[in-house]
């Protein structure tokens, strides 16, 4: 991966046309379970979303091995494909960008509250 791939995304974009490519190969209940699972993914990313890639990848492969199994995607991902989808960010205690943000913007109110109150 070359600088200017890093600073642009160029990698990102590749990649992540390869897991299109791939998710276009499966069954359509699949295909539909594979945006439901990157919908519920999204909210777990960094500014970039390069922490994803390695669990987006992993998915995608839970899902083709399935298919190529024949098994249903409720015998594949359950039937809670948000809680799936949270249990691969991290958990139950996993951080969204919103809860990042929420603390970011508390702590400045916070400084900045006690520069004016001491």
């Amino acid at each position: 991966m070359s600088f200017w791939d890093t600073i642009t995304g160029n990698d990102l974009t590749r990649e992540w046309q390869a897991f299109e490519a791939r998710a276009a190969a499966l069954p359509e209940d699949h295909r539909a379970a594979w945006a439901q699972v990157q919908d519920h993914l999204f909210p777990y990313g960094d500014f970039t979303g390069r922490n994803l890639m390695p669990i987006v990848d992993a998915a995608l492969a839970l899902l083709e091995e399935g298919a190529a199994d024949g098994l249903d995607i409720d015998e594949i991902l359950g039937d809670d494909i948000p809680g799936f989808a949270r249990a691969l960010a991290g958990g139950a205690g996993a951080r969204t960008y919103r809860d990042r943000w929420r603390e970011q913007l508390n702590s400045t109110v916070a400084r900045k509250l006690a520069r004016l109150g001491g």
